[in-house]
């Protein structure tokens, strides 16, 4: 890897840690030529401190290592993507980040759609909804809205028309999120299941 430690002219490179599996930013460190050696061969992530002044293992005391992943280098040569696999909260004052955020998994919207459901399954304000119409209704009913618009799903899926096959199969993954809540698991479950399958 032909990383340019020379650029900033004090031989020091950003070094951006990201969770392998969640791929959530987890601090900012910097690394010279010693810490990035070093990283490499202990495959625990190592940092320049410019505040001590010398080389610093990621949890050499708190024991909250950073088990390297993969180093990606960026397109100027001067900034290092370090993929990690944390062992324990990675911000000296305890959290899981050094922004003071959880480092959950989160699949983008469809991570907010959930959390939408689950406010509007415990939402007193709007009984009326029709996720609370449903969770009223219990298992069987939202059990049975999937399995409706699976059939209509399949359906659209052996005819021609595109809009309509989305449509459905956006009906279908709705549905399925509300079962899962009824049945007290999240999206997460799930992936968890394929990830051991893979």
């Amino acid at each position: 890897m032909n990383i340019d430690f020379n650029k900033n002219k004090n031989g020091l490179v950003p070094a951006i840690i990201q969770d392998v599996q969640t791929k959530n930013v987890l601090m900012l460190g910097y690394m010279n030529e010693a810490a990035y050696q070093k990283t490499i061969d202990t495959k625990q992530v190592t940092f320049y401190s410019r505040t001590k002044q010398r080389l610093w293992t990621k949890g050499e005391e708190s024991g909250n290592v950073l088990n390297l992943e993969g180093i990606k280098l960026d397109c100027d040569n001067d900034t290092l993507l370090v993929e990690v696999n944390p062992s324990g909260p990675t911000c000296h004052k305890g959290s899981d980040t050094c922004w003071n955020e959880e480092n959950n998994q989160t699949y983008g919207f469809l991570s907010q759609l959930e959390d939408i459901i689950q406010d509007r399954k415990t939402d007193s304000q709007n009984p009326d909804s029709y996720v609370a119409s449903l969770f009223r209704k219990g298992i069987n009913k939202i059990a049975q809205k999937v399995g409706e618009e699976a059939v209509e799903t399949v359906i659209e899926a052996k005819d021609t028309n595109d809009e309509l096959f989305l449509n459905e199969s956006a009906d279908l993954l709705f549905h399925y999120l509300i079962l899962l809540q009824a049945k007290g698991y999240a999206l997460n479950d799930v992936v968890d299941i394929l990830k051991k399958r893979h």
